[in-house]
């Protein structure tokens, strides 16, 4: 589609007047309706942010494309938008956006929003188009720019000479996670890199409008190696044989030549399929330890949602029953007495009992792809809800076992990695069946045995797992004074180290590893300490630009202020901009205001039972008032500190 046809002039905004990142798409929704483009302002928007709560539409550079097709749109068009001071937009950067294009696309439109998106993804990756956009001052110099770059592709065109054979010839697949912008972009950047360098290529989009410009047996065949830009799965059994670099779909954009000169250099690995698999198999070598943190990450994230939804659902069934009231004799159904609290109970648990499966399942999956998933799944069942059986026997000692031993999150990520290392075994040993039975081994052996040998090796590790998992329980549950202050402290200053990174993540996944054992007792102490340090940081750094705004620029103060919310909002990546410009001093201070307000939690005993939120579950803890004003002192404390060691603008 040609990009002008949907790029209104008369929706255009070249001042946006608004400084964090709700309020400006509320201000190009409201133009949209306006104009009469939009006829549900509320509809609209709600489509807006269900995409960006699936990942921000901040592209990084100072670009963003939020998009939604709804009802509520009347015909296809895009909003173009300028901010002059920036905007904190949660781009994938971190760093401020100034340029927007809102993406609005009738219900019925088929694929006009992705196809649009492809096409703003191809212009942005031109050699300063976006500074030229951000020099315009009218609506038709916004539309010169696009109609400039279209006539240089034009001409551009024109001059192609088919590929003769004389010159190297290379293929690539792109993909994002989302598959729109980022595909493209890495697209974009190939091709351009190449026709530099006097190269041949050709790169097959995988979007989220299906897979673009395929690549073909011949193209594989006649190719002088293979780069797959990537962050999800694509059909690689059909590159075996070549030579391959596979990346993550940002060193496409980003690192283009480096791509194309490993390639061509002889330095990529000979690509060998492994039987069943279809998902993007990196050519870099993991150590140890990135390897087990990429494999728990795989199943963290699957589970997270589910822990989340469902510990606030079973969280507020505990606040209504308070609110309501539960009669003295009848509080040990606290939580499910009365009938709305009930219903909430009853859903949130529903999707508790997702989690443990999910995290040894994905665990599995991501060491062994789709025929680890079904082992994981078991194990996780297993961990989650026990193993009935009559007697275990360790050498000379027998066990009466009477019930099922539940082994809990300690259980299920053992079992993942336990379903995922045996399913690589497995499929190594079946390696060599013959042709007329290979394509049992993914469908039926895989899975048969790997859930067999899996569960059999579970009877083993869930007694001293819910042994280790239950004494853990109890210590945490009568942690009080001194104990629970140290464990406050190292938890919370955990969550400010890395913001986000493998050390946050730690503490995170223990927090709510604690929560399903505790819910019934008012909530995990740890939970509480883990969500007060992870607070900490984006509401120092706008203590930091109150207090000391000499020392910060106009644009790092407008981004102190919308640090208050993401802080509230226990979004702890709000600081990582302000971490990463200047680690000595901002990161130190960060950990030491987390630390403290972690250790404070834990001195008071208080407890929370919801696994994210912050202000919006403060209700949900034991004390609210005292938790707020712990998680207030730790700011002040880590905003004073980074003001005072940072240097002067």
């Amino acid at each position: 589609m040609k990009i002008q046809d949907v790029l209104r002039k008369e929706v255009m905004l070249l001042d946006l007047q608004s400084t964090s990142k709700e309020a400006v798409i509320d201000e190009m929704i409201a133009n949209l309706v306006d104009k009469g483009i939009v006829t549900d302002f509320d509809v609209f928007k709600a489509g807006i942010m269900n995409r960006e709560a699936q990942t921000t539409t901040g592209l990084g550079d100072g670009i963003a494309m939020p998009h939604a097709k709804n009802a509520a749109v009347k015909e296809a068009t895009v909003l173009f938008a300028k901010s002059k001071k920036g905007v904190d937009y949660e781009s994938l950067d971190g760093q401020p956006t100034d340029l927007f294009f809102m993406i609005a696309a009738p219900e019925g439109a088929n694929d006009t929003h992705l196809a649009a998106l492809a096409e703003l993804s191809k212009y942005l990756m031109k050699p300063d188009f976006a500074d030229k956009l951000r020099n315009v001052s009218s609506p038709e110099g916004v539309l010169a720019v696009f109609d400039a770059v279209e006539a240089a592709n034009k001409a551009a065109e024109a001059e192609v000479v088919a590929p003769t054979g004389e010159r190297p010839f290379i293929v690539a697949v792109t993909a994002c996670t989302t598959g729109i912008a980022h595909t493209y972009m890495a697209e974009e950047a190939l091709k351009k890199q190449a026709a530099e360098m006097g190269i041949d290529i050709k790169v097959e989009t995988n979007g989220a409008s299906g897979v673009g410009n395929k690549l073909t047996a011949e193209d594989i065949s006649r190719a002088d190696g293979v780069i797959i830009a990537s962050d999800k799965a694509v059909d690689m059994p059909r590159f075996n044989g070549k030579p391959l670099v596979s990346r993550p779909v940002a060193a496409g954009i980003k690192q283009a030549e480096e791509l194309i000169n490993t390639v061509l250099s002889g330095q990529a690995s000979v690509y060998v399929a492994k039987e069943g698999a279809s998902t993007v198999e990196t050519t870099e070598k993991l150590s140890l330890g990135k390897a087990f943190y990429k494999h728990l990450m795989s199943g963290v994230s699957q589970m997270l949602p589910f822990v989340i939804g469902g510990g606030i659902l079973i969280a507020l069934a505990f606040l209504f029953d308070n609110l309501l009231g539960v009669p003295n004799e009848n509080l040990s159904s606290l939580g499910s007495y009365n009938e709305l609290a009930s219903m909430f109970m009853s859903i949130g648990g529903a999707a508790f009992g997702f989690m443990l499966p999910l995290l040894a399942g994905f665990i599995a999956f991501s060491i062994a792809e789709k025929p680890g998933l079904v082992a994981g799944f078991v194990a996780g069942a297993i961990a989650n809800n026990g193993l009935a059986y009559g007697k275990i026997t360790y050498g000379a000692a027998t066990s009466e076992i009477p019930a099922a031993v539940s082994s809990g999150f300690l259980g299920a990520l053992v079992g993942g990695f336990i379903a995922g290392g045996v399913v690589l075994v497995l499929r190594n040993a079946l390696r060599n069946l013959p042709k007329s039975l290979q394509g049992l081994n993914a469908i039926l052996l895989l899975p048969l045995l790997g859930t067999a040998i899996t569960g059999f090796l579970m009877f083993f590790v869930n007694i001293p797992m819910a042994a280790i998992n239950t004494g853990m329980n109890n210590f945490l549950a009568g942690l009080e004074g001194s104990s629970a202050v140290l464990l406050g402290l190292v938890l919370g200053g955990m969550m400010a180290v890395d913001m986000g990174g493998p050390i946050n993540k730690a503490a995170y996944v223990f927090g709510t590893g604690t929560l399903a054992a505790t819910v019934s007792e008012g909530g995990s102490v740890a939970m509480a300490a883990v969500m007060a340090g992870g607070m900490v940081p984006p509401l120092a750094v706008f203590v930091a630009t109150l207090l000391f705004k000499n020392k910060f620029s106009q644009e790092e103060r407008n981004s102190g202020l919308t640090n208050i919310v993401m802080g509230l909002s226990f979004i702890t990546e709000g600081a990582i901009p302000f971490g990463a410009a200047d680690p000595a001093r901002a990161i130190p201070s960060f950990i030491a205001g987390s630390a403290l307000a972690g250790a404070l939690v834990g001195l008071a005993g208080i407890k929370l039972m919801a696994p994210h939120g912050g202000i919006f579950v403060i209700a949900l803890t034991t004390n609210p008032l005292l938790y707020i004003a712990f998680v207030l002192v730790g700011a002040v404390v880590s905003g004073v500190l980074y003001g005072a060691l940072r240097k002067a603008k």
